[in-house]
């Protein structure tokens, strides 16, 4: 199973293996307190398509294009999360940005979707 959840939300045993998918750490939040155990920042969009975005929600479905184009790249790391998934049973793809509707892990965890058979 995989699933997503906020960096400023407290970890849970339920959550497994959590692996966090941003490039950049969340404010304010110690390592301890976030509970990590791998931080694949090479797997979030890149520098540039997050500025790109700067936040702007009219650019969401273009984003969401562009973010899987660049994943479509990364099949190494697609590939680490879902091995993972299979050995540990449970994956938390912990991401930072405020809006739980519209962030990178969603896109993320429907890309780990469509490649699972």
């Amino acid at each position: 199973m995989i699933r997503i959840k906020r960096a400023y939300q407290s970890p849970a045993k339920k959550d497994g293996y959590r692996i966090m998918v941003d490039r950049v750490w969340p404010r304010g939040v110690s390592k301890q307190r976030l509970k990590m155990d791998v931080w694949l920042k090479d797997i979030a969009p890149s520098h540039d398509l997050r500025r790109w975005l700067s936040q702007d929600s009219q650019k969401w479905d273009e984003f969401e294009s562009k973010y899987r184009e660049e994943l479509a790249d990364k099949t190494e790391f697609l590939n680490q999360i879902l091995e993972l998934e299979e050995e540990k049973g449970t994956v938390t793809l912990v991401y930072t940005n405020g809006n739980i509707e519209k962030n990178n892990a969603i896109i993320l965890k429907e890309v780990l979707k469509e490649l699972k058979p």
